[in-house]
């Protein structure tokens, strides 16, 4: 009814749209004829007797397809349009995610299934196991005079039975009436036995034996080369991204680290003493040293590369070392970042890297930082991070709820994946509790604990080393309690075996790290290569070859700067010398003399003859030259040729790359300045010498005389200029041509008043008083001076003038004969003669000896007598060759890890150690 009042309503509200083709009969036809829609009904639309889901499209006739009705498409039916086209995609999804749920109801049922049948078959496997142990004790008792072979149980079975004797020991502790039924260690040994004795013979066990003895061999091969790769490492780059793990040994002071260290390595050489000795922490590597070809043992020694001293055999050397080491540390400071680096090779230990820091503290001593627990706390942090191992020492007589170690190995390693417990001082408690605490249930540790007993309980015997004693009270101990520490109770005890696990953990924590550490160096080497290759473009050098190239610079430098001591230039330095030398013999001689104007009128008289000349001016002649001869010209020539080789070498040592090595050039400064004072004296005597002649008499020749009148006129010509050159600057300075001259004629008038009281006082006037005239303060005293001055150069300036004018007269130009008359030009021969003579012997006797001596010296001092330490020490001083020397040892050191990590693949064999925590008999299947 609803149904149909419904259609009744939708079709007279649609607009009626009709078409017509022509009759009207075809109208009808198409109203009959309407194709019936889809209709879907329910319990109420439905028909009586029957349930219908929908109906089918009405059947069509031939008229009704002829006369088919086209309807407009309108914009209201494209949603039903789209839900039509999508309906069987949606509802195929809707049946696959049904599909899919039920697949997955099936699977997790099937799963709790096999669950719990694998539990009930492990069940099932344990009773049976442990009535099989019932049936075998009278087995057992009847078999044991038997000696049976000696064959290692395989490691599955010490698997099986040690979960089946956790889960039975748990079981009799809840159930204290079932004490009788517990087995003895004992009797599972006889179990293990017998049924290894039915699976495999005496050659399979000598196999395994064999297997052992050969992985151990391997082992301890990989172990070496992985630390060979650490130490490679630790040279390369002290970052976190390239090191591989090391053992960190980290506990309270009394929880015996010291003890344990040396337990480990076989004697006592670890600091001792009351207050704080370990200071700095001790990274400690131990290198395995196999028996010589010989048979003969190696011996047990130590070294310090740091310190350079060599192998130390005595081992209180090296306690004394590192004690002396560890109290270099301030007492107010306490604690040094600083490590020790200390290596022992000996045939009785394992290749190790320990590290042993300072131990805990509760509270510092008066003499302490009150930081010193933070310090120490803050220093093992940062040891203990990843990827590093962690032995932590606790004692066996205090909680480990108490222990420092394992509360600061769990702030890094929550999970305990990487943390071994040591337990020392097993001796001081029960068995039965030493053994709960080696268990593990309490604090649980992925790599286990490991109980030790370092120290012996009676008495040390003289002949016997401590480690002995030690080692022998250890074995005592947990062999008289093997029913707590047995071989059955898959418990660790012992130093030996606190060696194997330390072995087997370093080998397997390094050995994980070899993936991330190989990719972190092909990386830096990539990144190394290209840096080579770009700044120095492959260009390899060594320290050798730097300070071969240093010193040819230097000898090439040395003898470019040497062309500056050849003879003509030589011979110029002392010729000017020796012009200084005339001037001032001539002023002191000529120009003061107040005879002076004479010589000039006799010069200038053609009439006068040089024959008819006073002897006074003849002896003043010859006593000038003889001073100019005695004067010392060999010592100043000699020392005026050496200062100018001090000057060389000092110009050549301060330029690059001289620089950068101070040192050396120091020295190279020292040589030189020994070889000049081995023949300074000997060269100024040798030239002394050889002028002497020139004191008595001298020879001139038309040649030399006119040579020495044309440079006394240059030298008198450079003199004018000079003495003019200053004057100016006076009359500049005081304030021009007029003010100088009032400057002189005021300075003219006190010099005349000086010169009358010096004649008053000379005539001995007693009676005239003299009147102290007063300071005038019309000129100050400054412009006074430069008064004074420019008086004595106006007087030498017309001196000079005069005495140019002469030799450039007829009388001076007429040759040898007229040397009275030209005092300048004679002088001037006599300087150039002792400047030739001076060049000739100082060229051979110093120039030539230095020359020679200083680049074998150099040789000497600088390659032949440096050994290799200094000759890297002097290249490095180079910044430029130090940070190419850095990147090349960088480049080859990344290339020969990565060598070294390439050959590890061959002896790299199972890596993982095996967990000390059990977790049942099919726990390593799921």
């Amino acid at each position: 009814m609803y149904s149909s009042f419904r259609r009744y309503m939708s079709t007279s509200s649609l607009p009626k749209k009709i078409v017509t083709y022509g009759i009207a009969s075809s109208r009808k036809a198409t109203k009959s004829h309407r194709p019936v829609h889809r209709q879907f009904g329910t319990l109420l639309t439905s028909s009586p007797g029957s349930v219908r889901l929908r109906q089918r499209y009405a059947s069509q006739t031939p008229t009704a397809l002829r006369n088919l009705h086209v309807r407009a498409i309108s914009y209201s039916s494209i949603p039903r349009f789209v839900a039509r086209a999508f309906r069987v995609p949606i509802a195929g999804a809707a049946l696959g995610a049904g599909g899919l749920g039920y697949a997955n109801y099936k699977f997790e049922e099937l799963r709790n299934k096999s669950t719990a049948l694998l539990s009930s078959v492990q069940d099932v496997a344990a009773d049976f196991i442990g009535s099989a142990s019932d049936g075998i004790k009278s087995f057992s008792s009847r078999v044991s005079a038997v000696q049976l072979p000696d064959i290692e149980t395989p490691q599955f079975l010490k698997d099986l039975f040690a979960s089946v004797e956790s889960d039975e020991k748990s079981r009799e502790e809840n159930s204290q009436g079932e004490s009788s039924n517990r087995r003895s260690p004992g009797e599972n040994a006889a179990i293990a036995a017998l049924i290894a004795a039915t699976m495999s013979s005496p050659s399979d066990s000598i196999e395994a034996d064999g297997n052992v003895d050969s992985r151990q061999n391997q082992l301890m091969h990989l172990t070496r080369k992985l630390i060979e790769i650490r130490s490679m490492l630790l040279s390369i780059d002290q970052s976190d991204a390239l090191k591989l793990p090391s053992i960190v040994v980290i506990g309270s002071q009394s929880s015996g680290k010291s003890s344990l260290l040396e337990a480990i390595v076989g004697h006592e050489f670890l600091p001792k003493g009351n207050n704080m000795v370990t200071r700095r922490p001790i990274e400690l590597t131990l290198v395995y040293t196999p028996a010589k070809a010989d048979g003969k043992t190696p011996e047990e020694y130590g070294e310090f590369p740091a310190l350079g001293l060599g192998k130390i055999t005595n081992f209180a050397q090296i306690q004394q070392t590192l004690t002396d080491l560890n109290l270099a540390v301030p007492s107010s400071e306490a604690v040094s970042n600083d490590a020790i680096d200390l290596r022992i090779y000996s045939p009785n230990v394992p290749d190790l890297t320990l590290i042993d820091l300072p131990g805990y503290v509760q509270i510092s001593s008066m003499d302490q930082p009150e930081t010193l627990k933070e310090k120490i706390a803050s220093l093992c942090e940062r040891y203990i991070r990843e990827p590093n191992i962690i032995l932590a020492v606790c004692a066996a007589d205090v909680d480990l709820a108490n222990s420092p170690a394992l509360r600061a190995s769990r702030k890094v390693d929550p999970l305990g994946l990487r943390t071994i417990g040591v337990i020392t001082k097993m001796d001081l408690v029960p068995p039965e509790q030493g053994a709960t605490i080696l268990a593990g249930n309490r604090y649980p540790l992925h790599l286990g604990y490991v109980g030790v007993v370092t120290k012996s309980a009676g008495n040390k015997f003289s002949s016997q080393s401590a480690g002995t004693v030690a080692k022998r009270s250890e074995n005592d101990y947990f062999g008289n309690h093997r029913d707590y520490f047995g071989a059955s109770s898959s418990l660790m005890v012992g130093t030996d075996t606190l060696r194997r696990r330390l072995m087997e953990v370093l080998e397997s924590s390094m050995a994980s790290s070899l993936h991330g550490i190989t990719n972190a160096v092909q990386l830096e080497l990539e990144e190394a290569t290209y840096q080579f290759k770009v700044q120095y473009n492959d260009r390899r050098i060594t320290a050798e070859s730097y300070i071969a190239e240093t010193v040819d610079t230097l000898k090439s430098r040395f003898k470019d700067f040497t062309t500056q001591f050849r003879k003509p230039q030589v011979r110029e330095k002392l010729k000017m010398m020796l012009d200084e030398k005339v001037m001032d013999v001539l002023e002191q001689l000529y120009w003061l003399d107040k005879r002076m104007p004479e010589l000039g009128a006799l010069a200038a008289d053609s009439k006068v003859k040089p024959q008819d000349v006073e002897a006074y001016w003849r002896h003043k002649l010859e006593a000038a030259s003889s001073l100019l001869t005695k004067s010392g010209v060999g010592r100043d020539s000699t020392l005026l040729v050496a200062d100018g080789l001090r000057g060389l070498i000092d110009s050549i040592v301060s330029g690059d790359p001289f620089t950068h090595h101070p040192r050396a050039a120091e020295r190279i400064v020292q040589f030189s300045h020994v070889i000049l004072r081995e023949r300074i004296g000997v060269t100024s005597d040798q030239v002394e010498n050889c002028i002497k002649p020139f004191k008595y008499e001298v020879d001139v020749d038309e040649r030399e005389w006119e040579q020495g009148r044309e440079r006394a006129v240059e030298l008198f010509q450079t003199e004018v200029a000079m003495c003019e050159s200053k004057l100016k600057e006076i009359r500049k300075k005081v304030g021009g041509g007029r003010r100088l001259r009032s400057l002189l004629g005021y300075v003219q008038g006190l010099e005349e008043q000086a010169k009358e009281r010096r004649n008053r006082r000379l005539a001995r006037e007693e009676d005239v008083q003299e009147e102290s005239e007063p300071e005038s303060y019309r000129y100050p005293p400054g412009q006074i001076l430069d008064a004074r001055h420019a008086m004595l150069y106006s007087d030498r300036l017309s001196i000079l003038k005069l005495r140019l004018a002469a030799l450039k007269s007829r009388r001076c130009k007429a040759g040898p004969e007229s040397d009275v008359l030209c005092p300048e030009v004679f002088l001037n021969v006599v300087a150039d003669k002792l400047a030739h003579t001076s060049t000739m012997f100082i060229n051979i006797e110093l120039l030539d000896h230095f020359f020679d001596q200083l680049p074998r010296g150099i040789d000497s001092r600088l390659i032949y007598d440096l050994d290799r330490k200094e000759v890297e020490e002097f290249a490095r001083e180079n910044p430029v060759v130090k940070h190419h020397l850095d990147l090349q040892e960088r480049k080859d050191k990344l290339e020969e890890v990565m060598k070294q990590l390439n050959s590890l693949s061959t002896l790299r064999t199972d890596t993982q150690p095996a967990p000390r925590r059990q977790r049942g008999l099919f726990g390593g299947m799921f």
